[in-house]
């Protein structure tokens, strides 16, 4: 079933690669800003009728912040259009057949998605509250390396939860030739695990023990990694000062080289000159623009839309 990837002020350059990945056609919508910096968007003339044709697959970050309206305001716009709702002050009453469901959301990065349980009363369990209010205005949703499935459970919404850890795993091995792989946490021992079943090579992981909401500790095992190329993997990498942390434990344990590979490369407060003291390389997809993004996020999320595009 062909149908449209749209985008908006967003990454268009992974709209496009999953447009490709689909065979599909990519349609850029209207996104701006006004001078107060109120968001306006807008579904062209141009893309009408492509967008009541056949399925569109909406590309759109949740993060940062202003990401997150301009999704909503992207999803209601097309939806609107979809159902026929075209009536306008500038060409008055008109309507169209309502063409039915085929709506879905792609989500590279699903921000707030670490704010997925209450640790204290009376916080808003975010990652919760922005999935309902996404799949209360589409179809289905595709999220790439969620980093709390939880925060999607119960939905009504189809949700097809996808990975880029298969991709990660092949650019690791043809480009870093890795003999030991470690999760920065229990968290993430089913993401490493994959990484290091797929290139055959053991892992483990480090232990971590919650502080305060803010403070996380992590403990380096004694790793029998003397001589070897070990890669940290995770889902996201934000500051960087586990992966350093963890780095310094694997190279006084002998490691001959320490790489960090991710899906999300968010790389906040100076990550990627900190990480380039510590690590001998860093490897993330581009499911959110950033200097160290070498892995396509597209094949994941095409399987996604691929899975949904069964379920109407």
């Amino acid at each position: 079933m062909a149908g449209i990837v749209a985008s908006g002020s967003g990454d268009t350059a992974l709209a496009e690669a999953l447009a490709k990945e689909l065979g599909w056609e990519h349609f850029q919508l209207e996104a701006r800003r006004f001078p107060d910096t109120e968001g306006y968007v807008r579904v062209p003339d141009h893309c009408i009728e492509p967008v009541r044709s056949g399925p569109v697959a909406l590309v759109s970050a949740t993060f940062p912040d202003s990401a997150i309206l301009e999704t909503l305001f992207l999803l209601h716009a097309l939806d609107d259009v979809r159902k026929g709702n075209m009536s306008s002050l500038k060409n008055g009453e008109q309507s169209l057949p309502d063409v039915g469901p085929g709506l879905f959301l792609i989500i590279p990065y699903f921000g707030y998605s670490r704010q997925d349980k209450r640790f204290m009363v009376g916080e808003a369990v975010s990652a919760r509250f922005l999935a309902s209010t996404f799949a209360n205005h589409c179809d289905g949703l595709v999220i790439l390396d969620i980093h709390a499935p939880a925060a999607v459970e119960d939905l009504t919404t189809p949700v097809e939860l996808v990975s880029s850890m298969s991709e990660i795993a092949l650019h690791l091995q043809t480009k870093v030739h890795p003999d030991f792989i470690l999760s920065p946490d229990k968290g993430a021992v089913e993401r490493a695990s994959e990484v290091a079943q797929a290139i055959g090579v053991p892992f483990s992981y480090l232990e971590k023990k919650r502080i305060d909401a803010h403070t996380i500790e992590h403990s380096p095992k004694d790793l029998d990694v003397d001589g070897c190329i070990v890669a940290i993997v995770d889902d996201m990498i934000s500051t960087g000062g586990t992966i350093c942390r963890a780095s310094e434990a694997l190279l006084n344990q002998g490691a001959k080289e320490v790489h960090a590979a991710c899906t999300h490369g968010l790389f906040t407060g100076g990550a990627i000159h900190r990480l380039s003291n510590h690590v001998s390389g860093v490897h993330s997809t581009d499911s959110l623009p950033n200097p160290r993004a070498n892995v396509s996020a597209a094949p994941a999320l095409a399987r996604g839309v691929n899975a949904l595009l069964e379920q109407i």
